[in-house]
């Protein structure tokens, strides 16, 4: 694999986040509104800090499209809201149980688990609102297109079949192909929207769309790989959670599948697939090509 130039991509990964964060700003009201209860554990969640790896893939494919970056802020912010829902319900006892996010108590330790499951459907709910916002200059069509595209990443056929067939593999020997659906559905389904979301803003041609459909696929695997792998190999100053979580659950993981050299093997597999398919789509996708480097190299 083609060295990252680390200098440079964590350049660009702050700028973009940056701009991520002022946009998410935006798209909540303000703490004080009525309810506070709501308001507060919305944002507390959603500001607990985190990468925002997803809404800059959303900025990234559309800048690889030639878009500019402010047609594409509402898509992004949308990806954000709901990967914050999911991590919220994620987190509640009748999940995954867990006491930390991020480095900090999770949403239902705060506010306790019916505030918990209100503000990640707040969330999700918000997330179509402020999707639905049509830029200046794009066609109503493309963000209808949008709205779709999201909702099914997001459904039953998405990131919530996947979780579904989470908990149901728990603790049962399962094939690959069992951990391949959880994977590319409860992670990568919302990646690839990711990609797909940044492709329709930004006016991507059929033949870039799924260039950038591909990308994400490859990515979002590589990535719930690399998790799988950190939850072996991390810790929580870098996750920011415990580790050894998915073993002590008996999570259907690549690891537990192949065994730890082969999953690394995998991912690196498909962070250079995605790297290649990154350089067809041209010069301007190269932060997405480096991308896939930081995915393969993430400590966290």
């Amino acid at each position: 694999m083609p060295g990252v130039r680390v200098t440079e991509l964590h350049s660009y990964l702050a700028a973009r986040r940056e701009l991520v964060q002022e946009a998410l700003e935006k798209s909540l009201p303000p703490e004080e509104s009525y309810p506070p209860a709501i308001h507060r554990a919305m944002r507390y969640s959603l500001f607990a800090g985190g990468k925002r790896l997803r809404p800059i893939l959303v900025l990234a494919a559309g800048e690889a499209a030639g878009s500019l970056l402010a047609p594409l802020l509402p898509a992004a912010c949308a990806v954000e809201l709901i990967h914050t829902y999911s991590l919220i319900h994620d987190d509640l006892p009748a999940m995954d149980n867990d006491d930390y996010r991020r480095g900090r108590l999770t949403c239902h330790k705060v506010y306790g688990e019916a505030i918990a499951i209100l503000a990640g459907d707040a969330l999700l709910t918000q997330a179509f609102a402020v999707l639905s916002q049509v830029p200046d200059g794009i066609a109503p069509a493309r963000v209808l297109q949008a709205v779709t595209e999201l909702a099914l990443a997001a459904g039953s056929q998405g990131l919530i079949g996947g979780q579904v067939v989470d908990m149901e593999a728990e603790e049962r020997p399962v094939a690959l192909e069992t951990v391949n659906y959880i994977h590319s559905h409860k992670t990568g389904s919302l990646i690839r929207a990711c990609l797909r979301l940044g492709g329709i803003m930004g006016g991507a041609d059929a033949e870039q769309l799924a260039l950038l459909a591909r990308y994400g696929e490859t990515l979002g695997m590589a990535f719930q790989i690399m998790d799988d792998i950190l939850d072996i190999e991390g810790d929580f100053s870098t996750m920011g959670k415990a580790g050894g979580v998915d073993a002590a659950r008996g999570k259907a993981t690549y690891p537990a599948c192949l065994g730890l050299e082969k999953a690394r093997g995998a991912a690196g597999q498909l962070c250079n697939e995605a790297q290649d398919i990154a350089s067809t789509l041209g010069a301007a996708a190269e932060p997405l090509r480096l991308i896939a480097g930081y995915v393969l190299n993430r400590q966290g």
